[in-house]
């Protein structure tokens, strides 16, 4: 893949509260979301050129968009791409602005979960897990495995919620804001052996939004912007499950989405070059396999790193800074642009009690499927 390093710039953000909006629609949750993007970046909606929309389930078209914000006869693109649905529909968004088709283009990523009264995925979408399972009772596997072979066990899992939790009380955006402890986690009630009700992240509504522009072009809108270093997109054949060397214990797709921005960015120790990392905590387990998977972590050697708070605010890669999905919960289409929320504002030197000190590059990862059929997508931001 050719480098775009530095092309493409945000320059303004928006993302709504996550949590149980029964008193919103969806609309109203895109205008949110929208419209803090438009007044950071200082543009107004009559001056975008073109947009994307990031949806797994909610909305069939780029009218999605279109109709809440009232943008009128401009090119719209709805983009579903599992999990990566958000970061993908930036992806795409970035690409055009690069090759010079829009100077100014918005990207919005939003879900409303709670409405269809379903604890996880509504209806077909689920079908992304595999059929007669369950998204927890699939992660069990990588679970039960990565115990079995590297003799790791659930106390682990439970600091990984426990350091997401922490954070995500100390984000007023999150949709769980209240710290738990490993005693909590280790004796919550059971959802698939080993993963309990504090492994999980929860089903959730919410949006999120980024305005782009060509670089040069940036300062021009808003001085305080942030860079897109890298990106990276990759698609597993969903054969996982079929072969018998595939044990659950390391995800292909995210050492391939990671090796893609690696080379773009000439990185050869992820530990010591990215400041801090959002990555897709759907599960525990989720996030332990993934250390492992971006080089943060050696193969079976992540208990190490979780043991000795190398991943928290204060360790030396903190990971999941805003309280991940653990915290915010994961309505799909807006979770990969969430995730960039909290980078861009690490960035901007904004992240309040949170903030990471000398903070100069970022990773989002998504992760989309189930483990030996997933999509997995990474974005890297900084400054010029």
């Amino acid at each position: 893949m050719k480098n775009l390093s530095d092309r493409v710039a945000i320059i303004g953000m928006g993302c709504t509260k996550f949590g149980e909006h029964w008193d919103k629609s969806e609309e109203d949750l895109i205008v949110e979301a929208a419209y803090e993007a438009f007044e950071d970046a200082g543009v107004e909606p009559a001056q975008i050129e073109a947009a994307w929309v990031g949806t797994l389930v909610s909305g069939m078209s780029g009218q999605a968009l279109s109709r809440p914000l009232k943008l009128q006869y401009i090119p719209i693109t709805r983009i579903e791409n599992m999990c990566a649905t958000g970061q993908d529909a930036l992806r795409n968004a970035a690409f055009a602005v690069a090759a010079g088709a829009y100077d100014l283009v918005l990207v919005v990523g939003f879900e409303k979960l709670k409405d269809s009264g379903y604890s996880g995925l509504p209806g077909a979408a689920s079908s992304v897990i595999g059929a007669g399972n369950t998204a927890p009772g699939a992660f069990a596997l990588a679970a039960n495995r990565y115990f079995h072979k590297y003799g790791t066990g659930k106390e682990e899992l439970a600091k990984i919620s426990v350091k997401n939790h922490f954070n995500g009380a100390r984000n007023k955006k999150a949709h769980f804001q209240k710290e738990i402890t490993v005693e909590q986690a280790m004796k919550a009630p059971m959802i698939a052996s080993p993963l309990g009700l504090l492994d999980c992240c929860p089903t959730t509504d919410g949006a999120a939004a980024a305005i782009i522009t060509r670089t040069e072009l940036a300062p021009k809108f808003n001085k305080d912007f942030v860079t897109i270093k890298a990106m990276g997109l990759a698609v597993g054949p969903g054969t996982g499950r079929l072969d018998p060397d595939f044990d659950f214990t390391s995800f292909p797709e995210t050492k391939a989405a990671a090796k893609q921005v690696y080379d773009q960015l000439g990185i050869k120790d992820p530990r010591k070059e990215v400041s801090m990392a959002e990555v897709h905590d759907c599960f525990s387990i989720t996030e332990m396999i993934i250390y492992e998977d971006l080089g943060f972590s050696e193969p079976g050697k992540s208990k190490i790193d979780i043991d000795s708070g190398a991943f928290g605010l204060t360790g030396d890669l903190p990971v999941n800074t805003d309280g991940g999905l653990k915290s915010f919960g994961h309505p799909i289409g807006a979770s990969g642009l969430r995730m960039l929320y909290e980078i861009y504002h690490q960035l901007q030197g904004k992240a309040g009690e949170r903030q990471v000190k000398e903070m100069k590059l970022g990773l989002a990862h998504n992760l989309g499927g189930n483990p030996g059929s997933f999509t997995c997508s990474i974005i890297a931001l900084g400054h010029e």
